[in-house]
């Protein structure tokens, strides 16, 4: 179905900077982020319908509640999309409109960018659509203001239509998901549904309720600086035990060598001194056994190294930072088989695929609601060659209502 503020709605959002930033101390991390929730999002939630929106303060989402219109619904849904983009450029966005797609190349206006199907095959999925780009010097932001706009849409549709029958939702729009913080202090209470959707995936279709569980590995390399005309024997490199480290991980356990739900180790972060050095590193895998495994290993390297230089000179920090959400949601597949057959009728084929990386559904199911995540259609995202699909935008509306209307 095609619906007329989609496009509108989606333009006016991603042209508000609301970039996190993940050395800040605040929640949300960015004053934008705020702005865009209390003078954006707000009034619009309370124009559409929306009733007792509220901004929480304590976590920085912003809430509303569609009260049912029928008694037939036993379940209570939630639909949450993030504020934030990520660590890219996201000041002075100007999107670009490319109807009717050719299939050809498309310049990224004046940048010296351009989207090819050369380097980027998905382009072919979408010959005959209206596609939304980037000018080249920024990201598109559809991560996640498409599912931001999507929700808002069902949302208005709903109470446009008032003779279509639902349930209670409840939506949520919240800070910081890129920079992995975003769910920490949701209010599980204050939310209040059964389960709820993140509306933050790519392509049409997908469907997950799998991510990664993942840790943070931040370790010191402590060292002795020397001249190095004198150092045989005295000197100890800083940088040569972070190199000795990250060569005793196993060598195919790299993120450019491993997909599906292959795990691995992903070195970020090297900075030091021959003196000092540090190395910070992600950690992720889908098997709980293989992930603890993992953490195991990078402490039982340390204690090896350290009882070879007769001292603790390399310092290993271990942070969990969300876990494989599959543990909780396949006690209960009703999110996961409701979804799966509104999109089977609106044939939509589903992709259920594990993540190879995490939502804020994967900490908010883990609070106690179950919260799987659907397509919202961004693709190439976190960057200059991002760009979503309006049919795309237009079917994940679609999905939204039909999951909102399937449920008695």
């Amino acid at each position: 179905m095609a619906y007329s503020n989609l496009l509108d709605r989606f333009l006016t959002y991603v042209k508000f900077n609301t970039r996190s930033d993940e050395t800040s101390q605040t929640t949300p991390s960015t004053q934008s982020q705020i702005d865009f929730a209390l003078t954006i999002l707000k009034p619009e939630m309370e124009k559409i319908g929306l009733q007792d929106v509220h901004y929480l303060e304590s976590n920085g989402y912003i809430i509303g509640t569609l009260p049912a219109n029928s008694d037939k619904f036993s379940y209570k849904i939630g639909y949450i999309s993030h504020i934030d983009t990520a660590d890219f450029n996201a000041e002075g966005v100007n999107p670009q409109i490319i109807e009717n797609y050719d299939g050809s190349d498309i310049p990224l206006g004046e940048s010296g960018f351009q989207l090819s199907p050369t380097d980027f095959p998905n382009l072919n999925n979408y010959h005959g659509q209206t596609l939304i780009t980037t000018d080249g010097t920024t990201l598109l932001g559809a991560d996640d203001k498409s599912g931001i706009a999507e929700i808002m849409t069902a949302i208005e549709y709903f109470t446009s239509h008032p003779e279509v029958e639902h349930g209670e939702i409840r939506v949520g729009f919240g800070p910081d998901e890129e920079i992995g913080v975003g769910a920490d202090k949701f209010d599980v209470a204050d939310f209040d549904v059964d389960f709820a959707y993140t509306v933050d995936g790519g392509p049409l279709g997908e469907l997950q309720f799998e991510t990664f569980s993942a840790a943070a590995a931040d370790i010191t390399f402590k060292g002795r600086n020397v001249h190095p005309g004198t150092a045989k024997d005295q000197m100890v490199n800083a940088f040569q035990l972070a190199i000795d480290f990250h060569n005793a991980l196993p060598e195919s356990d790299r993120p450019e060598l491993t997909e599906g739900y292959q795990g691995f180790y992903h070195l970020h972060g090297l900075d030091g001194s021959v003196e000092e050095a540090h190395s910070s590193y992600i950690i992720r895998d889908f098997d709980s056994n293989a992930f603890e495994n993992r953490k195991k290993l990078m402490l039982d390297i340390a204690t090896k190294m350290n009882e070879a230089l007769d001292q603790e000179r390399v310092l290993v920090s271990l942070k969990d930072q969300y876990f494989n959400m599959r543990q909780v949601i396949e006690k209960d597949m009703t999110p996961i088989n409701l979804a799966k057959e509104v999109m089977e009728k609106l044939d939509i084929k589903p992709i259920i695929e594990p993540i190879r990386g995490g939502t804020d559904g994967s900490k908010i199911s883990f609070m106690g609601i179950p919260t799987p995540n659907i397509f919202a259609g961004g693709e190439n995202m976190h960057g200059r060659f991002e760009f979503v699909s309006l049919q795309t935008m237009e079917r994940a509306v679609d999905v939204i209502v039909g999951i909102s209307t399937a449920v008695k």
